[in-house]
């Protein structure tokens, strides 16, 4: 879809609404450039731009697809093909959202081909006509306005991506297990978004060495902002590798605490199986209706001396039994298996 088609000459525009197709192509000729803007064209129309403006075919396959870096390329007619990535933070979905700006650059025409919902060019062209010591500068005045419009709009980005940095941040130091796909999920973003900056500067810095005198200030002005993003990106994504690895490292200490409770546990009902076992042996043996047993067992004094002392024995035993085994304070392991090693009866054997 087209959404602007305008030509400029000697630094300002020269219709009011936009002009077709047909007739932009024709004022290639009369000087100064064409600058046709469209948003996610179909294959028809984007073929008839290429006919209209004699594209080179595999620039136009370029624009037609979905790219994960930013280039510029030479092709024949002077014509050069820029790529960029475009990225816009979603402060609902807290989540960043990409698109595409594919630049068609000559000297007689430019032709924008933008993918995406974060693509939008309407504030570069208008204050590009606001400057008109800019655009009589020629067609690279436009590639300069799309260009500034793109880095600056990083800097949201940056910002919104650091606020859900130090959000999970303080979540892991303070000791709590943070949503690790979250953690993931950011460092992805990071990474893609990097992808979209770093690969610009290489770009930024050709158009720069092709500009005109007048233009290339501004493109430097642009090449420090780009240099400033791209610092805090690596930044960030080497802050979210930090994060990942404290809050996988919280996640073992949790599951450690976890594993203490559960042996503490165990330990606990361990011992009181242990205390159990010998009282469920003599109430069983009791239990047996056994003609001695009966016969013997008629009074208070009897009761008390096979019914709860056969109870008392056991768990006097068991306590010693337990309390023999216990290692003496101060002594290690170690010190119990060299005490054995240096007696006369070890040396002897």
């Amino acid at each position: 879809m087209i959404i602007d088609c305008a030509h400029y000459q000697d630094g300002r525009r020269q219709e009011e609404g936009p002009v077709a197709l047909e007739e932009a192509a024709a004022r290639c000729d009369r000087g100064g450039f064409v600058w046709l803007g469209l948003f996610e064209p179909e294959v028809a129309e984007l073929a008839q731009v290429r006919d209209a403006f004699g594209l080179h075919e595999l620039a136009v396959e370029d624009a037609q697809s979905f790219h994960m870096r930013p280039k510029i390329e030479q092709y024949e007619g002077d014509v050069r093909l820029v790529i960029l990535r475009t990225a816009r933070y979603d402060d609902e979905a807290e989540e960043v959202n990409f698109g595409e700006i594919s630049v068609f650059l000559a000297p007689s025409f430019v032709i924008t081909v933008r993918q995406g919902v974060a693509s939008e060019l309407r504030e570069a062209r208008q204050r590009l006509e606001h400057r008109p010591e800019l655009l009589s500068a020629g067609s690279t005045s436009a590639l300069w306005a799309i260009l500034d419009q793109v880095v600056d709009g990083y800097a949201p980005v940056v910002a919104g991506l650091e606020v859900d940095i130090d959000q999970v941040e303080a979540t892991v130091f303070s000791g709590t297990v943070a949503p690790t796909e979250r953690i993931y999920s950011l460092r992805r973003e990071a990474t893609q978004f990097y992808r979209a900056v770093h690969p610009l500067l290489g770009v930024v810095a050709a158009v720069e060495r092709t500009a005109a005198p007048d233009l290339q200030p501004y493109l430097r002005d642009v090449q420090d902002h780009l240099l400033l993003v791209n610092e805090e990106v690596a930044a960030q994504r080497d802050l979210l590798g930090t994060v990942l690895e404290a809050n996988m490292a919280v996640i073992s200490v949790e599951q450690t605490k976890v594993s203490v409770r559960q042996n503490t546990t165990i330990e606990q009902l361990t011992i009181l199986a242990t205390v159990f076992l010998p009282l469920t042996f003599v109430t069983g043996f009791f239990g047996q209706n056994f003609g001695w047993l009966v016969g013997h067992i008629t009074g208070p004094a009897a009761f008390a001396a096979y019914g709860l002392g056969g109870l008392v024995v056991p768990l006097v035993l068991l306590f010693w039994w337990l309390r023999l085994r216990r290692p003496h304070p101060g002594t290690s392991p170690a010190t119990e298996t060299g005490r054995l090693r240096s007696s006369p009866e070890s040396g002897s054997r």
